[in-house]
């Protein structure tokens, strides 16, 4: 799903939603990161920035909870 919210580039409220659920069941930062890298290919540069920018407010929020 992350892929697919990545690929859209308009969905960036879903986007952080579906980041913290992977968050939730184990997905690391670092393969969130690495599945959004991979779809700059398939859905352009800046559709991939969005989605690391969304990831990055996504981290930091959940840096605060811990």
């Amino acid at each position: 799903m992350v892929a697919a919210l990545t690929a859209m580039g308009t969905a960036t409220a879903q986007l952080k939603v579906h980041l913290q659920a992977a968050l939730n069941v184990g997905v690391t930062r670092e393969e969130i990161v690495e599945v959004i890298m991979q779809m700059a290919v398939y859905a352009g540069f800046p559709a991939a920035l969005n989605a690391l920018a969304a990831a990055r407010e996504v981290f930091a929020a959940s840096q605060c909870a811990d």
